[in-house]
């Protein structure tokens, strides 16, 4: 029986373009018809086309034993290291397909079948390389997290710009608050218009709690 080669590819949102991948996925043997694909972000597996091609409780399973899936970059499958390798294992093992990752050749199980010591370098450089990745993620919110701690201590504003509060501001708010005016008054004479005034209004509050 011929293997089945089904090819899998991912972009984080509906606004990126796959074509790349399909591409690369076609030159690498997959019929057109056979790539899945979902737009939607790698935190965790539960993507439509990704479910059909593993099966849920109640769908069985594209992928059969002795089929291939071939994937572009092992990120498309996700971005979780202990996720990835629970598919990947779930994958190789309990439904006995291969998996080729184009951009790292190690990691083809449809060539080291038959060698003990070439299956045990490809889940290790799994391993490696998921780590990796994940760690990478954590060190880039880290440092995400420590410059903008280090901008608060220092005063600086981050995020949209304040906006900018009228010269007669204080009075015309004083004013607005007493019920000497009413809102769409106070809009006039600071000259704001109505979503600007109540986020004025907002800011403002704060700063005096």
């Amino acid at each position: 029986m011929d293997t089945v080669i089904y090819g899998y590819a991912r972009v984080s949102d509906k606004t990126q373009n796959l074509d790349r991948q399909i591409d690369m996925l076609i030159a690498a043997g997959v019929k057109k018809e056979y790539i899945l694909a979902d737009k939607a972000s790698g935190k965790d597996f539960n993507r439509r086309n990704y479910l059909s091609l593993v099966g849920t409780e109640e769908v069985a399973p594209r992928l059969q034993e002795g089929n291939l899936l071939i994937i572009v970059s092992l990120d498309r499958l996700g971005r979780n290291y202990e996720e990835i390798k629970v598919q990947w294992d779930y994958i190789t093992k309990t439904l006995g397909a291969d998996i080729r990752v184009l951009d790292i050749p190690l990691l083809d199980t449809s060539k080291v079948k038959d060698s003990l010591d070439s299956k045990f370098i490809a889940d290790l450089v799994l391993q490696i390389l998921s780590y990796i990745s994940q760690k990478e993620r954590e060190n880039i919110r880290s440092r995400q997290q420590q410059g903008i701690n280090s901008a608060r201590a220092r005063g600086k504003h981050l995020g949209r710009p304040q906006a900018i509060y009228p010269e007669n501001w204080d009075k015309i708010y004083t004013e607005w608050k007493s019920g000497k005016i009413t809102a769409v008054k106070a809009m006039e004479l600071t000259a704001t218009k109505r979503t600007t005034f109540y986020k004025l209004t907002g800011q403002f509050e704060k700063k005096q709690i």
